[in-house]
């Protein structure tokens, strides 16, 4: 059994919880409050907190961290998809679903996208609705917003 370590991260729209294992990050989640971070700190979990750090202070594009993605081939396909969309650009769920070969699985995309577990390294606030209206965020449509506005801003 694999131990897992937690630390949380303060930022300018709220706090995350970054979950790793010795070395893979297993989950970026918003939370409401600040919970007991893990007493040892794996350089994996070490990395993801600078990299996030760097990413909220608008000087890093692109994340590279070891991540382990859980779930089923067709929820890892969409996850790997939606690390392609580059910084301050946007997809739509049709888009993702034709870019994985599954043009009629839109709203399967959406389900997806919604239970991504490493938030902002998987860029799932990149997906947007085909009319280009801000829909679903695990975090909160304000976050979503928050997120492509940073991005936005520091293209």
């Amino acid at each position: 059994m694999k131990i897992l370590y937690f630390a949380y991260l303060r930022t300018l729209m709220g706090t995350l919880k970054i979950s790793s294992d010795e070395e893979h990050i297993l989950e970026i989640t918003h939370v409401k409050e600040e919970g007991q971070s893990s007493e040892y700190i794996p350089q994996i979990l070490k990395d993801a907190i600078t990299q996030l750090n760097e990413y909220f202070a608008g000087k890093r594009k692109e994340f590279d961290l070891k991540i382990d993605l859980k779930g089923t081939e067709f929820q890892k396909n969409v996850w790997n998809e939606l690390t392609n969309i580059k910084y301050g650009e946007t997809k739509s769920y049709k888009d993702v679903a034709t870019k994985i070969g599954n043009e009629k699985a839109v709203r399967a995309v959406g389900m997806t996208n919604s239970k991504n577990p490493i938030s902002i390294v998987v860029p799932c606030h990149r997906v947007i609705g085909s009319n280009k209206k801000l829909t679903g965020y695990a975090g909160g449509l304000d976050r979503k917003a928050w997120l492509l506005n940073h991005e936005k801003e520091n293209k």
